[in-house]
């Protein structure tokens, strides 16, 4: 077996994790579309002391959304998702792909990142934000040699 330099490992992980949030987060969408009658009445009858904050704002975000955007936002998800996967697996084969399609795709998402940065800042965005950074950077500098 290949030895694989921490960096990459840790990278492989996260694209993996990122994948794997996606695709939770597709499943999710995509199942609250098809089951949102139940929803509305849940919203409606539900009952639970000191929770009900976080679920008011999470079920009134989800009921005011138009059911083709939530399907348009499944579909593209899990699209992402499935990418995200096919990323983390090349990474881990160090296929040279993987390297130009990460940094395609990490090089593409820094610039919005940056203004989400200037519109409003989170921890949740510095650290996703100083994650891409730092893989497209490490990627950037230890890019695979063309073989002859």
């Amino acid at each position: 077996m290949k030895k694989r330099p921490f960096g990459l490992v840790a990278i492989v992980f996260y694209k993996s994790f990122a994948a794997l949030l996606l695709m939770v987060t597709s499943i999710a969408l995509l199942l609250t579309l098809k089951n949102y009658q139940t929803l509305e009445v849940f919203s409606d009858n539900y009952t639970l002391e000191g929770k009900s904050i976080i679920i008011d704002w999470l079920l009134n975000k989800v009921l005011n959304l138009n059911p083709r955007t939530l399907v348009f936002s499944g579909i593209g998800t899990g699209v992402y998702a499935i990418v995200t996967g096919i990323e983390a697996v090349g990474l881990w084969y160090q296929k040279r792909w993987a390297h130009v399609l990460v940094l395609a795709l990490v090089g593409i998402s820094i610039p919005p990142e940056i203004y989400e940065l200037i519109r409003g800042i989170s921890p949740i965005k510095i650290l996703v934000f100083l994650l891409n950074l730092g893989v497209f950077g490490y990627l950037f500098q230890n890019f695979p040699k063309h073989r002859k």
